[in-house]
């Protein structure tokens, strides 16, 4: 039986995907995003050892107020790094009639074996996938995360070619992701997909850099102000969010 590192667990999300979701979050992160405001899930040997039937059963207690839409989503941290744990957690929502949602980063994606064979099986038991594109232009993406994204890239195509439903997300921060240039870009990408049902802008906050100072961690983007609700609209008309019909 799996057990995965577990952070921490939300009863009653309502921005985790559709309807009312129990959001469990993972522990583990290979990205190191400038805006994070997880970073104590960044830990890999972090957090509590649970298995998915204690998670499942918990989560099913709430139940009654998924309605039609809800289920559970597992975000992070980056669910991708404990494939395993995730592909029995969701095999067994999926005994259980549950709604399943797997909010990730999409960084550790690769078609190399064994990772790509457990990939596919997860997606067999995965309703939707909701994917950041943190930004289009790789050495920006670097630089933002300290990572590259052309895998990240590659698995919103192999999930597009497969007809896997996904909602895809773009934090938007001032003078780092909201160049109108690189938001084009982004939409044209966007637009190379037959999957995506819904495109969500994030404006940026900083809610979550007193956690960076609790953990010692210099907070690059301190002065950073939320974007302008100009700016927003903006981004959401380049992306398109009004033609797609669901933002």
């Amino acid at each position: 039986m799996a057990e995965g590192r577990i952070h921490s667990t939300e009863s009653f999300g309502s921005v985790d995907g559709p309807g009312v979701r129990f959001v469990i979050f993972v522990q583990g992160c290979s990205l190191r995003c400038r805006y994070c405001h997880n970073p104590d899930t960044w830990d890999a040997q972090g957090g509590e050892w649970k298995t998915a039937d204690e998670l499942l059963d918990t989560a099913e207690r709430y139940r009654s107020y998924w309605g039609s839409e809800g289920g559970i989503t597992v975000s992070g941290g980056e669910p991708l790094l404990q494939i395993d744990f995730l592909l029995e957690l969701f095999r067994k929502a999926r005994l259980r009639g549950i709604h399943t949602c797997v909010d990730t980063a999409g960084q550790p994606f690769t078609r190399k074996e064994p990772f790509f064979s457990a990939f596919r099986e997860l997606c067999d038991v995965t309703d939707l996938f909701m994917v950041d594109i943190k930004h289009i232009d790789e050495a920006a993406h670097v630089r933002l995360t300290g990572k590259t994204n052309r895998n990240i890239l590659d698995m919103l195509r192999y999930l597009s070619d497969i007809g896997k439903p996904v909602w895809i997300r773009h934090v938007l921060v001032p003078g780092i992701t909201d160049d109108d240039d690189a938001l084009r870009h982004t939409a044209d990408f966007i637009r190379t997909l037959g999957n995506v049902e819904k495109v969500e802008v994030l404006p940026y906050h900083s809610f979550g850099a007193y956690k960076w100072d609790t953990l010692g961690i210099p907070y690059s983007l301190n002065g950073v102000e939320p974007p302008t609700k100009e700016r927003v609209e903006n981004a959401q008309r380049i992306l398109g969010t009004e033609r797609i019909g669901l933002e």
